[in-house]
């Protein structure tokens, strides 16, 4: 796995630091260094507020980092002439709270997204009717297929409201694979879940993992992260403290911080 061909993100000298209203500076990111293979999964621990999630957003642009190099397929997405639109693309991102839109039915969530793409590339407005109809058509039959992977294909045309949260995240974890992306980013996408719709996420998750999809997820599920992971990283204070495979890193840390992390959520 660790040839440089195989490289999908390449993480370099990473910062991000924000300013309390006093204008003390924050570090989020203090110089994080990874490598990400296609094909791995990569699941991220730590305290809170240590930089986790800011790691996952930076990874997507959705926050601008303060210094460093994000490459991703070879181009670096912190320099400002790269169209970050265009990777996005293959970026797909499930967050803790699900996101979806509520004035839009299921399959509605589901086609936005990839119907304006593919619209886009063929002409946008000026794209013809039976173009666009086509569009449609396609990206209404892969949203139906993918909602008949998880069981709700019964729930295409109501609105998320109706829905429990397990089948929501269910849902926005299809929406991102919708678009056929690369890798998929989960910030703690269990968090914000009763316990009993815990499982039927993780399973979906697992599902994605035996197929080889390229996977970083942030989270407390320490039992998800021994199973799936091929490497854990574990992170504090802005940086990357530890990190290695579930078996040596569960049963041997290295480092005392890790080593009193591991106690507590243990």
């Amino acid at each position: 796995m660790n040839n440089n061909e195989n490289i999908l993100i390449d993480v370099r000298n990473l910062r991000k630091t924000f300013k309390k209203k006093n204008g003390e500076p924050v570090h989020a990111l203090d110089g994080v260094d990874n490598v990400i293979h296609n094909g791995e999964k990569v699941v991220i621990i730590g305290p809170s507020g240590c930089g986790k999630s800011t790691f996952l957003r930076c990874l997507n642009c959705m926050e601008d980092p303060t210094a460093g190099s994000i490459y991703f397929d070879g181009e670096d997405l912190a320099d400002m002439k790269v169209d970050i639109n265009k990777h996005r693309e293959n970026i797909g991102m499930v967050f803790q709270q699900f996101n979806l839109f509520s004035n839009k039915t299921v399959i509605q969530n589901i086609m936005l997204a990839p119907v304006y793409l593919k619209t886009k590339k063929a002409g946008g407005i000026f794209a013809k009717a039976e173009v666009k109809k086509k569009i449609k058509a396609e990206v209404r039959e892969t949203a139906i297929n993918l909602l008949r992977r998880i069981g709700l294909e019964d729930k295409a045309n109501v609105y998320p409201s109706t829905l429990s949260g397990g089948q929501k995240q269910r849902i926005a974890i299809i929406r991102a694979l919708a678009m056929n992306p690369k890798v998929m980013l989960f910030d703690e996408p269990t968090s914000a879940l009763d316990p009993e719709m815990v499982g039927e996420v993780l399973d979906l998750m697992k599902e994605l993992a035996n197929e080889g999809m390229t996977m970083v997820v942030v989270t407390h599920e320490m039992g998800f992260a021994r199973e799936v992971a091929d490497r854990i990283i574990f992170m504090a204070d802005g940086k990357i403290v530890e990190e290695g495979a579930p078996a040596e890193f569960f049963e041997n840390p290295k480092e005392e911080r890790t080593k009193l992390f591991l106690k507590c959520v243990l």
